[in-house]
């Protein structure tokens, strides 16, 4: 994966050290739990807390030979702790460890895919206030539409980050779950009072029913919203690399001084930022069809979910996090062209205004159909014989009888075509737009 590029922060989560952490973390919650009730000696409990520790060789050593990775964790614990390890892991099975941790730690990676999405707003905002009001225009299958602004197109951008961030923290919320139901989660050996306990220390939520496993329907959610932020990104990604292909050259990634575009070429300055978000963008959706794959058990459990979760969770966290990471420096380094922006409107000789002559002849009761014809004649003209739109509609004699001169100059306003950004600014940023 992309290790070279792992912000440690979220690197750190997916260790082999910090899984043994939370499982240890549940493991002395779910014993201090029952030291409360009486069901574990508190000396013992005390003792727990003040001996249990890991080394990581250790575990790996005796896991050769129990080939079951928590029996080796448990046996490790063990031996350091003494005889009060006898209540270690006391009533639980496997899973209420593996999956309570589990939750733990793609919660604390939320928290900080969060805190890459807001980040990711806040550049893309001030981009937007920049550019409210530089004119550009907006392109539909490819080809000259209507003029819009470029702050418009990340206003866009702002709020389906805003939706992004909603779907993660709504994952957030499914996945913080955790359970100590047993075996195959019907409480034989422990009430679920102690569920309750265990699950209130560790600020989860306990599941309302479980088999052997949290449900991985919860887990897919998750992956889900990572893939669709991902799909966010890639689309964002895709359309600066679009604007900075040469023929349009509106928009360019940044390009550091010593930077090279290629080995061959020394004028090259490739958008390789927004291609490698592409790129990962599709790793992160794969990964999420493998999520799905998980929802499906055998009866109450089975571990084809397993090997699978120990690739898919650190590799789309860590890819996702890099991804905003990567995505906010090019947004906030963003070269803008706004000359470029305005050659690009006007290459096409005014025939993105044919919209606006259209609906001036239909209010003066001319029939769509007609409008149509006369305003398309003029537009085919303008493309086949690069003459300007709007002289041509002056001197076609069939629309000057209906729509006086002045009338055709207005349809040409770019200002009033733009007239309600504002608007949108306020719908998508609040009042403080």
């Amino acid at each position: 994966m992309i290790r070279r590029y792992t912000n440690p922060e979220m690197g750190a989560i997916w260790t082999e050290r910090r899984r043994y952490e939370t499982w240890l973390d549940v493991e002395l919650a779910a014993t201090d739990a029952m030291a409360e009730v009486g069901l574990v000696p508190v000396d013992a409990a005390t003792e727990l807390r003040a001996k249990a520790t890991f080394d990581i060789a250790r575990i790996e050593e005796i896991e050769q030979t129990t080939q079951h990775d928590v029996i080796a964790f448990t046996t490790a614990v063990a031996e350091r702790v003494g005889p009060a390890a006898r209540w270690l892991h006391f009533g639980l099975t496997s899973s209420d460890v593996v999956d309570t941790a589990q939750a733990l730690q793609m919660r604390e990676a939320c928290d900080l895919i969060v805190k890459d999405v807001a980040a990711a707003m806040d550049a893309v905002r001030a981009r937007a206030e920049e550019h409210r009001r530089t004119p550009m225009i907006g392109r539909t299958h490819g080809v000259h539409a209507e003029p819009m602004t470029f702050g418009l197109k990340l206003a866009l951008w702002y709020a389906e980050l805003q939706r992004d961030l909603d779907r993660v923290l709504r994952a957030r919320d499914t996945i913080s779950t955790g359970k100590i139901s047993g075996a195959v989660g019907t409480f034989a050996h422990l009430d679920p009072a102690i569920e309750a306990r265990v699950c209130e220390k560790l600020g989860l939520e306990a599941a309302p029913v479980s088999s052997q496993v949290i449900q991985r329907d919860r887990h897919a959610e998750l992956f889900s919203a990572l893939a669709i932020t991902a799909a966010s990104l890639e689309k964002f990604a895709l359309e600066i690399r679009g604007l900075q292909k040469t023929e349009i050259g509106e928009v360019e990634e940044p390009f550091a001084k010593g930077q090279k575009g290629s080995s061959a070429m020394p004028h090259k300055r490739n958008p390789i930022g927004c291609e490698q978000i592409t790129g990962l963008a599709r790793l992160v959706r794969a990964n999420a069809m493998a999520a799905f794959e998980n929802v499906a058990l055998w009866h109450e459990r089975d571990i084809s979910h397993s090997s699978v979760e120990r690739v898919i969770l650190p590799d789309s966290f860590i890819a996702l996090d890099h991804m905003l990471r990567r995505f906010t420096r090019i947004v906030r380094g963003m070269v803008v062209y706004p000359d470029r922006m305005k050659e690009n409107l006007e290459r096409s000789r005014g025939v993105v205004f044919s919209g606006t002559v259209l609906l001036e002849l239909a209010r003066r009761g001319i029939s769509r159909e007609q409008a149509y014809e006369w305003v398309q004649r003029n537009a085919m003209r303008s493309f086949h014989e690069k003459q300007d739109f709007k002289g041509l509609l002056l001197a076609d004699a069939d629309l000057v009888t209906v729509l006086p001169p002045a009338d055709i100059e207005k349809a040409f306003d770019l200002d009033d075509q733009l007239r309600n950004v504002d608007a949108i600014f306020s719908r998508v940023f609040g009042a403080s737009a």
